[in-house]
């Protein structure tokens, strides 16, 4: 007879518990913000426009038995024709309801979208509890709005949970993770206690300097760009780490755009990026940024896959 090797089988603490959580919503909710809140830094890149995240970005809370897995996603919207990039990025949105314990809905004060619409029926068909989120409530002029319309919404769907909530401020999110915890299953942890995040330092680099050129730039040519590290190296002996990064555009008037005069806003967009940089690595950054003409690579799924957007990401 061979070795009993059931044992490994056995949680190693049977009071542990760990699962996953999806954030989702339409562009703008301030998904990534509140995922930030609750991890107290920054993965999740931010700006003011919409379909900021493309990716689904996952977010990791180990505090003592408990191990909570977020899992941020771009924004669910209509443009599902418009390009391989959006076709991508709400595929990668309804993917994530697929294997989660729960949904965090996230909606804006008073107001109900078709993309809000659009974003529910898809929730109603994820097989676990949805909490729906009424975020952006600091910013809500009459309070007196609020409990009519959380009447109307807890209409629409037998919510686990309703909660108004501000992810900026944090107002209500300690009790969001309350909630969440209640809902988290028994079982082993999935990732070691200290791991944050799923994400490749390489492809937090790009994001941050995605994020930058989505703060620097006007609101069309931000949709037209996306970033590739080249380089990636530590110097152990200079306690340095050398990150290339090619900033991709479509066209040759946005390239100018990104540079700017004399290559001023480059330079901005490379200051800003290389400072986050260094709070996310700990360690000094030489960052060097290029801007190319790919023409059309938001709409080829071959160039997607190749710059990382693809359905294992």
């Amino acid at each position: 007879m061979g070795e009993d090797l059931s044992y490994l089988l056995e949680p190693q603490n049977p009071d542990q518990r760990c699962g996953f959580v999806a954030i989702v919503g339409r562009p703008n909710m301030g998904k990534s913000t509140l995922m930030n809140h609750i991890l107290g830094q920054k993965l999740s890149i931010t700006s003011k426009k919409p379909q900021t995240t493309r990716h689904q970005i996952m977010g990791i809370k180990t505090e003592g038995d408990l191990q909570v897995v977020y899992v941020d996603t771009p924004g669910l919207h209509k443009d599902e024709g418009k390009k391989a990039l959006n076709r991508y990025m709400n595929k990668a949105a309804s993917d994530a309801l697929r294997h989660v314990d729960l949904v965090v809905f996230m909606v804006d004060r008073t107001a109900w979208t078709e993309e809000d619409q659009l974003v529910l029926e898809k929730v109603q068909n994820a097989r676990c509890p949805v909490v729906l989120v009424v975020n952006k409530i600091d910013s809500l002029k009459d309070k007196q709005e609020l409990l009519p319309h959380l009447q109307e919404l807890s209409a629409k769907m037998d919510f686990a949970e309703i909660m108004p909530m501000s992810a900026t401020d944090g107002h209500n999110v300690e009790q969001l993770e309350k909630v969440i915890a209640s809902h988290m299953p028994n079982s082993v942890h999935h990732f070691p206690e200290d791991q944050v995040t799923d994400k490749s330092s390489r492809f937090m680099a790009a994001e941050l300097v995605r994020e930058k050129l989505m703060r620097n730039l006007g609101d069309e040519v931000p949709y037209g760009t996306t970033v590739e590290i080249e380089e990636f190296k530590y110097d152990e002996q200079k306690k340095l780490t050398t990150i290339s990064a090619l900033i991709l555009v479509e066209r040759d008037g946005q390239k100018r755009i990104v540079i700017g005069e004399k290559g001023s806003r480059l330079k901005t967009i490379g200051r800003d990026a290389r400072l986050d940089m260094e709070r996310a690595f700990e360690s000094k950054i030489m960052l060097n940024l290029w801007v190319k003409v790919r023409r059309g690579w938001a709409d080829d799924d071959r160039a997607l896959r190749s710059l990382g957007y693809n359905d294992g990401d």
